[in-house]
C-alpha cells in the first residue's frame, strides 16, 4: 500500500498539468525543441510516476476488478501525458509559410494526437466492460459505442491536418500563393463538418460514462454531476453551432480544440486511478 499522503503532490500535479499546458502553450507559443523537448521528458516522468503512486501501483498485486479498472483509468491519462508536448509546440501556425517551417513539428502533434485518440477507445472500452461487469450496462454501452464511433472520425481528421493539410500549405507555400484552389473549399466544409460530428460524439460518450460512473458508484455524485453538465453544454454549443455558425464561432472552436473534448475523460480517468489505489 502507498502511504495517502505521498500520493497528494501527484494527485495536485497531475490536476493542474491540463491547465498548465494550455497557459504555456497559448501563452508563451512556440519555442525551441532543445527546450520543450527536454520538459517535456520531465513531465512523462513525474506523470507516469504520479500516476504509479496515485493508484497505477495496484497492477503488480492485484489481478482483479481493481487492476483493469487502474489501467483503464491510466489510458485515459495518457493523451494528456502526449499532448502536454503542446506546452511548447504552441498553436499550430496561421499561416502556410510558418507551417511550412514547422511542418515536421505539426506532423508530431497530429500524430500524436492520433495516439491519443487510441487511448482514450481504450480507456473508454476498460471503464465500460468493468461497469457492465458491474451491472451498469445501458449508459456504459451508450458511451462505448458513441467513442467507438467518434475515435475512426477523430483519427481521420488528424491525419487531414498533420499530412494532407501540410502538403497543401508546402505547395501552397513553394508557389507563393496566397489563397487555396476552388476544388480545396469543399473539402475543408467536410472536414470542418466531421470535426464537429467527432467532437459531438466524444462529448456524448463522456456524458453517458459519467451517468454510468456514477449510477455505479465509482464517482461520487457531485463530480459526476459536474463531468455530466460541462459535457452537455459543450454538446448543445457544438450542435448549436451548425445552425448558428457565427454566434457561436469562437466557443465552438474552443470546444473543438482537438485535445479539449479529451479533458475530462483525463480528469475521470485521474479520480478513478485515485479510487483504485485507494
Amino acid at each position: 500500500m502507498t502511504p495517502a499522503g505521498s500520493k497528494l503532490p501527484g494527485y495536485i500535479y497531475l490536476l493542474l498539468v491540463p491547465v498548465l499546458t494550455a497557459a504555456l502553450g497559448f501563452g508563451v507559443g512556440h519555442v525551441s525543441y532543445k527546450i520543450y523537448l527536454p520538459v517535456w521528458i520531465l513531465n512523462v516522468a513525474l506523470m507516469i510516476s504520479s500516476c504509479w503512486l496515485l493508484g497505477l501501483h495496484i497492477i503488480r498485486s492485484d489481478k482483479g476488478a481493481q487492476s483493469k479498472l487502474a489501467r483503464s483509468a491510466f489510458f485515459l491519462i495518457v493523451p494528456w501525458i502526449l499532448v502536454s508536448l503542446f506546452a511548447g509546440l504552441g498553436p499550430p501556425p496561421e499561416t502556410a509559410s510558418g507551417w511550412t517551417e514547422t511542418a515536421r513539428e505539426q506532423q508530431v502533434r497530429y500524430f500524436l494526437l492520433v495516439v491519443s485518440g487510441l487511448f482514450i477507445a481504450f480507456g473508454f472500452s476498460g471503464v465500460a466492460n468493468e461497469l457492465k461487469n458491474k451491472g451498469e450496462d445501458f449508459y456504459s454501452r451508450l458511451g462505448l459505442l458513441a467513442i467507438l464511433i467518434a475515435i475512426p472520425l477523430f483519427i481521420i481528421n488528424m491525419l487531414y491536418w498533420g499530412f494532407y493539410l501540410t502538403e497543401m500549405f508546402r505547395i501552397q507555400h513553394d508557389s507563393h500563393s496566397t489563397a487555396f484552389p476552388e476544388w480545396f473549399l469543399p473539402i475543408r466544409q467536410l472536414f470542418g463538418l466531421l470535426s464537429l460530428v467527432e467532437v459531438a460524439l466524444t462529448y456524448f460518450a463522456t456524458f453517458a460514462i459519467a451517468i454510468s460512473l456514477q449510477r455505479a458508484g465509482w464517482l461520487s455524485r457531485k463530480p459526476s454531476l459536474i463531468y455530466m453538465t460541462l459535457s452537455l453544454l459543450a454538446l448543445f454549443v457544438i450542435l448549436l453551432s451548425v445552425f448558428f455558425p457565427e454566434a457561436l464561432k469562437i466557443p465552438s472552436f474552443a470546444l473543438s480544440i482537438p485535445a479539449f473534448p479529451f479533458l475530462m475523460p483525463y480528469y475521470m480517468g485521474v479520480n478513478l486511478l485515485r479510487k483504485a489505489g485507494s
